[in-house]
């Protein structure tokens, strides 16, 4: 072990932490080392080199204090003190050379395991991500990735480079005198006494200060947040969160002091250990040298090869631990490059280059339920802190680091894995039944011929965002099938079936980028006069054009420097900028104020004129437009037909209607999912 950059290297792992690896696991690693074999045996050579010039010196020294300086060979002494100046100058170069290399190699792969992975997570269906927490999987991505790299680029290279150089100085040490050399070997095992209750205390303490920057860097992501400081200021909560977050400040500095006070106190152990072995190795070998038994210079050379001897043992000796916990993190990386994808292309999937955009749901059934095996499991990360969930109590943790809980309602992506967690429908004008239920959609059937306008309606959480995910594919039926142009989804690439399906959904998402940049998202070869056609198509041009810095604006992190409505309409302009020939709408216009709304619906109009459109109805006029209204409650299509058939049906359709206007005509916002 060694004591590296104000901390202790190798002390991070609690006593009973003690990871595995399989030949398995260490050969799909060094795979990855596979592409960058020349430049490993370019890196073993220089390895080799160091090894052979960190020998030099001593023997130097030696030649020096034995033969030049009593013989008083001034010529010889020049070239010795030259070789004394050059040999540094060498093994530096050599070393920076090594590192360039190992740096090529380890960046390499660090490259590698960030694409496959990014590549496989981009694959993953909606409903990988909703059981996942953000923080995990960029855990993944960043802290196991580079985990994996230091398994490669600094464990191996340090353990063979720590081998090369014992071996070497063993073999030195023993030429130079076997006796000295046992001497030496055999204090070691006092290293081991003194530094082993030591290193103890020093990970449980390592351990104990990463729980504490782990909650204290849990409420600042959490309470920093867009999401969270709106939070926090409606509440004023300020200063509350301000003493949380010093208490947690306080708890990791205490620790922090007496981990920096034990890491101090256990390298000056050490370093008295070390220093009986060299003190040893001087005192004997001075008597022998008295009696003339060897030199002064080889009792000199043979100290300083004993040092860098107990350095590379020291190293040796924590290297497993070392190199079996960064080997852990390829296991994690491995764990999602082999997860199973949800959502699949089937080989030889038929690209379609034109639709009509008629479909069909025939007997469609869907349930939340998540298959394990899609899942991440929980992992333990040794010698660091995985994601902390709770901001406020231990007791926020979730039931497995890749499992989240989210709730049925608005969205329609959420689910517990066991049911569908429904809302208080009776709360929302609806017909005053729980919407809480096993299966999010069942047995539902309907067709819509291309080009017309269907209008979903129904209490929240009925089911209407769950029935416009499947026909992007964002989730597959688990029971029944769906038709495009007369062709089952599961059936079709999924790069043709994107190209023809535009959805808005509730949740308008913007990157923290320019307005120009977010459009362009839809269709990244647009022109200036493209991307102005569509913003006016969806009312939101002039508003940018009276911003100062126009389509370049920033619009923020969600894209929250923008009010609802406007995100709404830069959301609108993105899917008109598409051009799909089926248009999906949830709540499209939701946001909006009445003269906003007033003016977009005759875009509206235009827009999904000729076009095959599923809107999730919000307005009444658009549900009058509708060519058929389809109402769901608790996932299963119980009305359909026109505004006025509904109304005389007095059923579900007519509870909401009158819930909501209270039986007048005019038009007014409609039941929301």
């Amino acid at each position: 072990m060694a004591f590296q950059g104000g901390g202790w290297r190798g002390s991070l792992l609690a006593s009973d932490e003690k990871p595995h690896i399989t030949w398995g696991l260490l050969g799909r690693a060094l795979a990855y080392g596979w592409p960058y074999r020349r430049r490993v045996a370019g890196l073993l050579a220089l390895i080799l080199g160091l090894s052979g010039l960190s020998l030099a010196q001593p023997l130097i020294l030696r030649r020096l204090i034995d033969g030049t300086i009593p013989s008083r060979d001034l010529d010889e002494l020049l070239v010795l003190s030259g070789a004394l100046l050059l040999l540094p100058v060498v093994t530096g170069g050599v070393t920076v050379l090594q590192r360039r290399l190992n740096a090529s190699v380890g960046e390499g792969v660090i490259h590698d395991l960030r694409v496959a992975l990014f590549g496989h997570l981009q694959r993953m269906s909606l409903r990988f991500f909703t059981h996942s927490q953000v923080g995990e999987l960029l855990s993944r991505l960043n802290m196991d990735v580079v985990g994996a790299h230091n398994a490669i680029s600094n464990t191996i290279v340090d353990i063979v480079s720590n081998l090369i150089q014992a071996v070497a100085l063993l073999s030195v040490m023993l030429v130079l005198d076997w006796r000295l050399t046992l001497l030496s070997v055999a204090v070691f095992p006092l290293y081991f006494a003194v530094s082993r209750p030591m290193s103890r205390r020093l990970r449980a303490l390592s351990r104990r200060q990463m729980e504490a920057n782990a909650q204290m860097n849990t409420v600042a992501s959490e309470t920093l947040s867009i999401g969270g400081a709106l939070l926090v200021k409606l509440f004023g909560r300020g200063p509350q969160e301000s003493d949380r977050f010093a208490d947690r400040a306080a708890r990791a500095r205490d620790i922090g002091i007496h981990r920096a006070f034990m890491g101090s106190a256990t390298l000056m152990i050490i370093g008295v250990v070390s220093a009986i072995g060299t003190a040893l190795v001087y005192g004997i070998g001075g008597f022998f040298a008295m009696r003339g038994s060897f030199s002064v210079g080889t009792v000199v050379a043979f100290a300083a090869y004993l040092a860098a001897f107990y350095g590379a043992l020291r190293s040796l000796a924590n290297a497993p631990v070392e190199f079996a916990t960064s080997m852990v993190s390829f296991e994690r990386v491995f764990e999602v490059i082999d997860l199973p994808v949800e959502i699949e292309e089937k080989s030889g999937a038929k690209m379609l280059s034109e639709v009509s955009g008629e479909l069909v749901f025939d007997e469609v059934s869907f349930q939340y339920g998540m298959d394990p095996k899609f899942l991440l499991r929980e992992v333990r990360r040794y010698g660091m802190m995985a994601h902390v969930p709770g901001v406020f109590s231990a007791e926020a943790r979730g039931p497995g680091t890749g499992t989240a809980l989210t709730h049925g309602g608005s969205t329609g992506a959420g689910s517990d894995g066991e049911h569908r967690w429904g809302s208080d429908a009776g709360q929302n004008g609806s017909p005053g039944r729980s919407q809480a239920r096993e299966e999010a959609l069942r047995r539902v059937s309907f067709r819509v011929p291309g080009g017309q306008l269907v209008a979903l309606v129904g209490p929240s959480g009925a089911g209407k965002t769950t029935l416009t995910y499947l026909i992007p594919r964002l989730y597959d039926v688990t029971g029944g099938r769906i038709l495009l142009d007369g062709h089952d989804l599961r059936d079709v690439s999924l790069e043709s079936l994107s190209a023809h399906i535009g959805m808005v959904t509730q949740e308008t998402h913007l990157f923290h980028d320019t307005i120009r940049t977010n459009l362009l998202y839809a269709k990244l070869d647009a022109t200036e006069a493209e991307l102005e056609a569509a913003a006016r198509a969806a009312n939101i041009h002039e508003f940018i054009a009276g911003l100062p810095e126009g389509y370049g604006t920033i619009v923020g992190e969600r894209g929250y420097r923008l009010s609802g409505g406007e995100r709404q309409r830069i959301a609108l302009a993105r899917v008109i900028l598409k051009d799909p020939r089926i248009l999906v709408l949830d709540e499209a216009t939701s946001h909006l104020d009445s003269e906003s709304e007033v003016l977009i619906q005759e875009s509206l109009r235009r827009i999904m004129a000729g076009r095959t459109s599923i809107v999730i109805a919000h307005r009444l006029s658009t549900i009058l437009a509708a060519d058929q209204i389809l109402v769901l409650d608790r996932g299963e299509i119980v009305e359909r037909g026109s505004h006025g058939e509904l109304l005389d049906l007095g059923g579900v359709y007519a509870a909401l209607y009158r819930a909501q206007f209270g039986g007048e005509g005019h038009p007014g916002p409609m039941e929301s999912c």
